[in-house]
């Protein structure tokens, strides 16, 4: 089974910038598009942002041009740069794969940004 534990949420002003880090305990080499995806208080969840096995990115309208998602290979890592961030940011964040037909999810790490 695979194990994902996301790091790097915290408290951020807005306009700042914070990078969050989802760790694999499998080779990435062997899964498939690793996904971003945030829920914020009283909404559904939504997928932020998805990078394939190949390295195509695709990112939910919203963040488009200011978050950036990359695919570390060797660190067996997946890592969410997220810029100019904004209140609206705000939420859980939790990194996601589907191994086998089965969606595998870490625990979520909080990103608040203040006004």
């Amino acid at each position: 089974q695979v194990q994902l534990v996301e790091s790097g949420g915290g408290l951020v002003q807005a306009g700042g910038s914070r990078r969050l880090s989802c760790k694999s305990s499998v080779s990435l080499f062997s899964l498939s598009a690793m996904n971003w995806y945030r829920q914020a208080p009283g909404k559904q969840r939504e997928l932020v942002a998805r990078v394939t096995t190949g390295g195509t990115t695709d990112y939910a309208d919203s963040v488009k041009g200011r978050f950036t998602i990359s695919r570390e290979n060797v660190k067996n890592s997946v890592d969410l740069q997220m810029n100019s961030l904004k209140p609206e940011d705000t939420a859980v964040y939790s990194c996601n794969v589907v191994v086998v037909g089965k969606n595998c999810w870490g625990q979520g790490t909080q990103v608040t940004v203040s006004s």
